[in-house]
C-alpha cells in the first residue's frame, strides 16, 4: 500500500508522463496510471482533477474539448513545452530523493521487508 502522503508530490509527474505518450482525457489518464503502477496505485478522481487545474494554471498542460461520447464532450489534456521541462525536473528530483532515502535502507529493513 502506498501512503498518499508519499505519493502526493509525484502525482503531477505521473500525469505528465502519461501525457508524454499523447493527448488524453481524465478517465484514460487515471486508467493508464493504475495499469502502469501494476495496479498498486489508483489516483483519486478529486486528486486528478485538482492536479489538472494546478498544471493548467502553471502552464504545464493545456485543455481542449474532444469528441462527444455518451452525450458529453470529453476534455483532452496536452503537455506543453513548459510541462515537459517540469516533468524532466521532477524526474531529476525523484532520482535525488531516491538516492537519499536509499541511504537509510538496509540491515533490519532488508531482513524484514520483502
Amino acid at each position: 500500500m502506498i501512503s498518499s502522503d508519499v505519493i502526493r508530490g509525484y502525482n503531477d509527474m505521473m500525469i505528465l508522463f502519461t501525457l508524454t505518450e499523447g493527448d488524453s482525457y481524465g478517465y484514460e489518464i487515471s486508467k493508464k496510471i493504475h495499469e502502469r503502477s501494476n495496479k498498486l496505485y489508483t489516483i483519486k478522481e478529486t486528486t486528478l482533477y485538482s492536479a489538472f487545474s494546478r498544471l493548467q494554471k502553471n502552464g504545464y498542460i493545456s485543455a481542449y474539448p474532444g469528441k462527444e461520447t455518451h452525450g458529453k464532450k470529453r476534455t483532452y489534456y496536452k503537455l506543453t513545452a513548459k510541462g515537459l521541462q517540469y516533468y524532466l525536473d521532477k524526474c531529476e528530483e525523484w532520482l535525488l530523493t531516491k538516492t537519499v532515502v536509499d541511504q537509510f535502507r538496509g540491515g533490519i529493513c532488508d531482513e524484514n521487508v520483502k
